[in-house]
């Protein structure tokens, strides 16, 4: 699988990264026998291409063994765990502190399918399906994500990105978003309560001015539009897109690492 001509196969120094921080297999029963990395290489290859599961090419392990390591470590948290790992790596490479002290936030409608699942209509931008709010350093490098229905205002999608936020990343001091972040009860709350501000930018501001760095989360959710995947939400449940914005982040952070 390593000499699989996919372009979205991990590289050799990739898999070096990552390997590492890999879960074994579970004490007991019968030793694994899957290719984790060819199980990885599956994954970022469905997400870059936007397939179906069922329609991974033969290369890869069957389907509903991709799937079962996919799904098991969602529900485990071990997508997340790989992110904020890889994420340190990030951080240092760039001589940056681990904690960020500015990040910037902003949300983007995308319409669903068939498939089904929770959904609303965003009047302003005319879509019919779920929002992604994210939060993102100075680097563009998503730190936290949230999936919510599309008729859910970016003021209330703020709060709920933001809560818990602080003892997770306790060097943040500034936080930027658009004017539709704009709300008495996010500042007088969440931001008092952990020693942020909120600075907003109006849309004028962004091209002349150094507070304009709401550009940097644009370029961010470019960077999640170049995988088919999530051209739409195709998951019937919000937490499934959420891993797939944090594997979107993973392969990000891996090509920034080891790129030459």
């Amino acid at each position: 699988m390593p000499n699989s001509p996919y372009t979205t196969n991990l590289t050799n120094s990739a898999w070096e990264l990552i390997a590492p921080l890999v879960p074994e297999a579970l004490p007991g029963g019968r030793p694994r026998t899957t290719d984790i990395r060819a199980v990885l290489n599956a994954i970022f290859y469905l997400l870059r291409t936007g397939c179906q599961w069922r329609l991974l090419p033969r290369e890869f392990p069957v389907w509903g063994t991709v799937y079962h390591y996919f799904r098991s470590w969602k529900n485990s948290g071990v997508w997340t765990c790989l992110r904020k790992a890889i994420y340190e790596r990030v951080r240092t490479q760039a001589s940056r502190a681990l904690c960020p002290s500015i990040v910037i936030m902003d949300s983007q409608s995308v319409k669903t399918t068939e498939r089904g699942g929770i959904r609303g209509f965003d009047g302003h931008k005319r879509i019919k399906g779920r929002k992604r709010h994210i939060l993102v350093d100075a680097l563009g490098i998503p730190i936290a994500c949230r999936v919510e229905p599309a008729n859910m205002s970016d003021r209330h999608g703020a709060e709920r990105l933001l809560g818990g936020l602080g003892p997770l990343f306790p060097g943040i001091r500034i936080i930027m978003a658009d004017a539709g972040h704009k709300s008495r009860k996010l500042a007088r709350e969440l931001m008092r309560q952990n020693g942020w501000k909120l600075v907003i930018v109006k849309r004028g501001q962004r091209a002349f001015k150094i507070t304009g760095l709401t550009w940097i989360v644009e370029r961010s959710f470019a960077w999640l539009g170049r995988n088919r995947r999530m051209s739409k939400d195709y998951e019937y449940n919000v937490q499934t897109s959420e891993t797939m914005i944090d594997l979107v982040v993973v392969r990000l952070m891996l090509n920034r690492l080891t790129r030459t």
